[in-house]
């Protein structure tokens, strides 16, 4: 970490836009002011004409490592996430072994300290016989608890009631909450099984994984944080039924939150048709209506938070029988430029962009020094070019699994650059390597 200085830079932050430089050192903001250009820095990048915003917090990836390499590692995936403008990730338990106690928490930590790009921290996960553990997190030492509430991950779904109770009752932390209804999807699956056997259309996918199996499992886990006062956060709201269940005050001011991920708002069930099982994931991509619904919800305050759920799979798995094909896709490359897209569009203000995928996720989450552009915060932040688009290609993709959903979309702005910690790793099109990112502080207490 040495000096930086940002020139000529449109700041975008807490729901202004400013023409100001940023002078960095150390890896943090130092001062922000006109006319900087007289101090002696090592580094000078100088933006005219672009935006700074702070980075995005991404709360919900799978880099798959350890146990999945094949389809991601920590290494590989953190810079596809600071080519999409996401200086921070929040890194889901079901890897192999699964995240259930604390020695794996730490074991994931340090590859990402020896690895990643970005700055991370990871989910503790939860099952059916973990809750002893579950008592002993330390608040401080990662990002929250995660819930499969119905999911197909083995030995992280919680589907035992009285656990499931227990543990909103003793979580110590954030309860992050996957929201499905494992008896409505498998009744679903099986009154498609009589029409069409085990060759379900992809088109099915949203009927299958249906907006009541979301509306039923998320109302339940509102319900159990109501009734144990615990800090909630419902992830990838996907029906226009979940968002009507959520309050409109600033994520200061409640205890139960919740985020889209950003491709809900770019697809829906129409898109089955052109992108088939690419779009395979759950909870499954609804209507035309729904995503409306959701753009509402960002809106008007009901949804708080966006995010990627950036799930790899490589693309031969992605072909094949309904049952067996994975459900997930990646997105951290291009989900910044595919939130810019609704900016183009008229839709959202690049203030509110800023909002959703920064400000709001550090006050969620409690996170230290980080979310906003101020002086003495941590210097992370995305150069967003607004005139300069690009094709969306799978030649050009990151991630380890080698294609996007994105493919031929052509996208109107882009990432020019990304700061982490004060260092620019990444630029025009290329990550620059030799820096690490840090593992992410918590400012908060035992909620529980």
């Amino acid at each position: 970490m040495g000096t930086l200085l940002i020139l000529n830079a449109k700041i975008v932050n807490e729901n202004t836009i400013i023409e100001s430089d940023i002078y960095i050192r150390s890896g943090r903001i130092e001062k922000i002011g006109k006319d900087l250009s007289s101090m002696k820095v090592a580094n000078i990048l100088d933006v005219k004409g672009k935006y700074v915003m702070p980075g995005m917090i991404d709360d919900q990836v799978h880099f798959r490592e350890p146990g999945k390499e094949q389809k991601g590692n920590i290494q590989i995936e953190s810079r596809a996430a600071v080519a999409g403008g996401v200086t921070t990730f929040f890194e889901m338990p079901n890897t192999i072994p699964h995240v259930l106690n604390n020695e794996i928490l730490e074991q994931k930590m340090a590859i990402a300290e020896q690895t990643s790009i970005a700055n991370y921290s990871f989910y503790h996960g939860s099952s059916n016989d973990n809750l002893e553990n579950i008592k002993l997190i330390d608040p401080l030492s990662c990002c929250g608890l995660k819930i499969f509430m119905g999911s197909t991950n083995g030995n992280v779904l919680v589907d035992d009631e009285a656990t499931l109770s227990d543990i909103f009752k003793f979580a110590p932390l954030l309860v992050a909450t996957h929201c499905e209804d494992t008896p409505t999807i498998v009744e679903n699956e099986e009154n498609y099984r009589q029409i069409y056997g085990d060759d379900i259309p992809i088109s099915l996918h949203s009927k299958i994984r249906s907006e009541e199996a979301c509306f039923v499992s998320t109302s339940l886990a509102l319900e159990l944080a109501k009734e144990h006062d615990t800090r909630l956060h419902v992830l990838h709201i996907s029906t226009a039924k979940e968002a009507e269940l959520f309050s409109e005050l600033s994520p200061k001011e409640k205890r139960i939150t919740n985020e889209v991920s950003a491709p809900y708002l770019t697809f829906c069930d129409e898109d089955y048709e052109t992108k088939d099982t690419l779009l395979k994931c759950n909870p499954s991509i609804k209507t035309a209506i729904d995503r409306a619904a959701l753009f509402q919800g960002l809106l008007e305050g009901q949804i708080d938070s966006i995010g990627t759920d950036h799930s790899p799979h490589l693309l031969v798995e992605k072909v094949g029988n309904y049952f067996d094909i994975p459900a997930g896709m990646p997105g951290v490359q291009f989900a910044l430029p595919s939130l810019l897209e609704h900016y183009q569009d008229g839709l959202f203000s690049l203030e509110l962009i800023a909002e959703k995928i920064s400000h709001n996720v550090a006050d969620i989450f409690n996170i230290k020094e980080r979310g906003y552009i101020r002086e003495g915060y941590w210097a992370d932040l995305v150069v967003i070019d607004l005139e300069n688009g690009f094709t969306g290609a799978n030649k050009d993709v990151i991630s380890k699994c080698g294609w996007t959903p994105y493919e031929g979309f052509e996208f109107r702005s882009s990432v020019y650059a990304t700061v982490v910690n004060g260092d620019l790793v990444y630029i025009n099109g290329k990550v620059r390597l030799g820096t690490l990112g840090k593992r992410v502080e918590f400012e908060r207490e035992v909620l529980n």
